[in-house]
């Protein structure tokens, strides 16, 4: 039996309530494959843990999650907590910290997801954003002079090292080639004529290494125009760390919604524990009515295990999505329906138990 151990922070708004459904899912894997097994450890960090505490996870918070194979976070940010603070303090400290340095974003139109493009077919919308984590415009480097002056200067600097640009640019190739697709990069070197022209370069330097990837390049505000466009064009794409996470959102709006859109944070070498998290945020509007959709951290627990290597459980737990989109039996209000949260994780359990059969 193949154990992993899971670190579960529920964090704030909806994420308990979701991050509750995502866990059913895991024990009803449990429950059908006895080769495998999760143990959940739970953490209280997020914005309540803030607003007792002063500090958005315990002193020794990371030193805690070291031993785990996964964390799953349900969402952060909360009414009263600045959201830098919710923000950098938790999950770009963790980001950071274990070198998550890839991040997975699914673009795929389900079938029976709602879609607001026109004549859009499901095959046309089936992309994976692979962003930088680590660096680039998030990597925090900056200062504030003069502050609150007339003179003050505000300074935000993008960090892109040959080592970061390289190994993200690479991980995106060896994918496109695994899955023989073409390959996209997204940059804005006309305007940001350092950064992203030396992104471009590393793209084309890597990218002599892999002769069989059929490749592509373009500005960000072209490539926003293309995902609503034409989202044909894009199979694999990759992209710095800003870009990749305006583009995402974009790319959730067109494929079914925010309450779709799931998200892996990866240290591939498994030196550190990756992350899973739906990336709806933590919505306090709808906290605790039992109404948010939970289908992004059932999404998210197939990249899980895809990436423990359980590529087939991976599938089926996708498969259980889109077959309850397609025969409805239990939906949230987001998608027309009128199923609690918990209604919908019991949908997905019953789905789940069906396809394996």
């Amino acid at each position: 039996m193949k154990v992993f151990k899971i670190a579960v922070i529920a964090g704030d708004g909806i994420g308990p309530e979701v991050i509750d459904e995502g866990i059913k899912v895991m024990k009803k894997i449990e429950e059908l494959d006895p080769s495998l097994k999760f143990e959940f450890t739970y953490f209280p960090w997020g914005c309540e843990y803030y607003l007792k505490h002063g500090k958005m996870m315990a002193d020794d918070g990371m030193e805690q999650l070291k031993s785990f194979d996964a964390i799953f976070l349900g969402a952060v940010g909360y009414p009263g907590v600045p959201d830098h603070i919710s923000l950098w303090d938790l999950l770009l400290k963790i980001r950071k910290g274990f070198d998550q340095y890839v991040n997975l974003r699914p673009v795929v139109l389900l079938d029976g997801a709602p879609c607001p493009l026109a004549d859009v077919k499901r095959e046309d919308i089936n992309m994976l954003v692979v962003r930088e984590n680590s660096e680039g415009e998030y990597a925090g480097a900056g200062d504030r002079l003069f502050q609150g002056k007339p003179e003050e200067v505000v300074l935000q600097t993008g960090v892109f090292s040959r080592k970061g640009t390289e190994r993200i640019i690479r991980y995106a190739y060896e994918i496109a080639r695994k899955e023989k697709k073409s390959l996209t990069s997204i940059s804005k070197a006309n305007a940001l004529n350092y950064s992203m022209v030396f992104w471009d370069e590393v793209f084309v330097e890597v990218g002599k290494e892999y002769p069989d990837v059929k490749t592509y390049s373009y500005l960000v505000d072209a490539a926003a125009m293309f995902f609503v466009k034409q989202p044909e064009r894009f199979e694999i794409v990759v992209t710095s760390n800003l870009f990749g996470d305006i583009i995402t959102d974009l790319g959730a709006a067109i494929a079914g919604g925010m309450g779709l859109a799931a998200g892996a944070n990866l240290n591939p070498e498994k030196k550190f524990p990756s992350m899973f998290e739906p990336i709806h945020g933590s919505a306090p509007d709808i906290a605790g009515k039992g109404i948010a959709n939970p289908l992004a951290s059932v999404w998210s627990v197939s990249q899980m295990m895809d990436f423990f290597g359980y590529e087939n459980w991976g599938k089926i737990v996708l498969d259980s999505i889109e077959t309850l989109l397609v025969d409805k039996r239990a939906l949230t209000p987001d998608l027309k329906g009128t199923a609690s949260t918990s209604q919908v994780g019991d949908a997905i359990v019953e789905i789940l138990e069906e396809l394996k059969k």
